[in-house]
């Protein structure tokens, strides 16, 4: 019984599809083997199966095989032709949907025109904060800036629920007029294209990211300089909507609506210890506004200071106080402790204002400036009183002294005398009684002189009872200065409401 099959698929010029012959008996079939060939892709492969495969079994499993790997390469083949033709319709799809929705589209016009005031949702995100300048009142801060509002005509229907754009589209319809009312610098960062983010649901609420770097002032009052704390504040709103056409709200609550990076801050004399949150309205000649306000509220660093200013002020006003303890006699060395520590506190003064903006008010370091300076020139002054009364006793001993001098000078002159008269007239010595009794009586009053010579020394180098007194004074005065300073300007800390912690 001769049985033939014949299963034939050409092969079309766009797609390779299998071409099969496979014949048991008649005139194609030979008496040692059949040949079963198939071009796949427009590669012949030739399978010599029913000879090698020893009979009609090999022969039927050899097509199994065969017709396994042809449905599963047709399947594939619809997969990825599928898979393919679903990606260029969704993005035909895409075409479609951006350009019907900017289709009659007027970005002069606000969502909402004649209808309702529209909402503008914002949210900060602070990326790094600092520098802060003291001498120009200012600090920089770089952020995320987020907007969030509804458009009713950018509402559309489709596959996906969110349309992921970037700033091509957001230039192409209406977005927010916000401006900082206290910057005086503002950059939005174009590097390598602008950082702008733009996300439209299918509601037709948007969300509107940019990234900013802004230089805002900061008023600050610096009557207790270095030990001050500041609050920075950054307010923003509407350039050109009134309050009854477009208002701001926060996007959360008043604890999240600001947040500020863990390693954000980029300070070195300050401390970030919190931003606070809230809103205001300001009344202009064109109307009134919303303003969005968010105070960084900042505790200055003291060490840079107590290491550059405090401790070489408190070292000289001790450096001053060394001189009451030298010789009063020491002019040269007192005067050299006085005038030295006056001129360092001269400067002392000068260079710690350089830091600073010419302000009319005396800070706290100028208050302890003033005080040292004052101890200083108070020691100089203490020495010139000491100096002036020592010269006073000086000149009145010096007076005595002399005429002690003179009168010893008479009494060994009177003993030469005698002694030349004894010479003189020795054979005369003992009949004359008087000369005796002249020469035993003269060389006691010499020395009685000497107690006075002793005692005015003992004056010359005594010590001044002002000197004395200062070396008890000074310190205590200064120490206790001291004690009031410190106690009363580091227990001082602002209390703040609604402050959110930094982290």
């Amino acid at each position: 019984m001769n049985i033939q099959l014949h299963m034939n698929s050409r092969l079309d010029s766009s797609k390779a599809h299998p071409q099969l012959y496979w014949t048991h008996g008649g005139s194609r079939a030979a008496h040692s083997a059949s040949l079963l060939c198939y071009s796949v892709l427009g590669k012949p492969l030739l399978l010599r199966g029913c000879s090698e495969m020893k009979g009609s079994k090999g022969c039927s499993y050899g097509l199994l095989v065969y017709l396994s790997l042809l449905v599963a390469w047709q399947t594939r083949s619809r997969v990825g032709v599928s898979a393919s033709d679903a990606f260029k319709n969704n993005i035909t799809l895409f075409t479609r949907i951006l350009d019907r929705l900017l289709d009659g589209y007027d970005n002069r016009l606000r969502p909402g025109l004649g209808d309702r005031v529209t909402e503008v949702k914002t949210d900060i995100y602070v990326t790094s904060f600092g520098p802060v300048s003291d001498a120009d009142m200012e600090y920089t801060v770089d952020v995320f800036f987020r907007q969030c509002w509804t458009d009713e005509r950018l509402k559309f229907r489709g596959p996906m629920n969110i349309l992921r754009l970037n700033n091509l589209m957001a230039s192409k319809i209406w977005t927010p007029d916000t401006f900082f009312h206290n910057g005086k610098k503002s950059v939005a960062h174009n590097m390598t294209m602008p950082n702008k983010l733009l996300r439209i649901m299918e509601n037709g609420t948007l969300l509107y990211t940019m990234r900013l770097t802004v230089q805002a002032e900061c008023p600050m009052h610096l009557e207790d300089f270095p030990m001050d704390s500041h609050s920075c504040p950054l307010k923003f709103g509407s350039y050109a909507y009134t309050l009854t056409e477009v208002t701001y709200v926060w996007m959360r609550n008043a604890t999240f609506s600001v947040e500020v990076a863990p390693d954000g801050s980029r300070l070195n004399q300050y401390d970030l210890r919190g931003q606070t949150v809230g809103n205001e309205t300001i009344k202009s000649s064109t109307g009134e506004y919303t303003v969005m306000t968010v105070h960084f509220h900042l505790k200055r660093k003291i060490g840079y200071f107590v290491i550059q200013t405090y401790l070489p002020c408190i070292m000289t006003v001790i450096l001053s106080q060394v001189s009451f303890w030298l010789n009063r006699e020491s002019v040269p060395a007192r005067t050299v402790f006085g005038v030295t520590t006056v001129l360092t506190m001269t400067t002392l003064s000068i260079s710690a204002r350089n830091s600073l903006p010419k302000v009319a008010y005396a800070t706290a370091m100028d208050w302890f400036i003033a005080v040292c300076y004052a101890f200083v020139f108070s020691a100089l002054i203490e020495f010139a009183t000491v100096n002036y009364f020592t010269k006073r006793g000086w000149a009145w001993d010096g007076k005595s002294v002399v005429n002690d001098k003179k009168k010893e000078g008479s009494i060994m002159k009177k003993n030469n005398a005698y002694a030349v008269a004894v010479a003189n007239y020795a054979p005369h010595i003992g009949k004359d009684s008087a000369l005796p009794t002249v020469s035993k009586s003269a060389p006691a009053e010499p020395a009685k002189a000497q107690p006075v010579a002793k005692e005015s020394k003992k004056t010359f180098n005594s010590v001044s009872k002002i000197d004395r007194m200062s070396r008890i004074i000074f310190p205590v005065l200064f120490g206790s200065f001291n004690l009031v300073y410190w106690a009363t300007y580091l227990n001082r800390e602002p209390v703040i409401k609604n402050m959110v912690p930094s982290h």
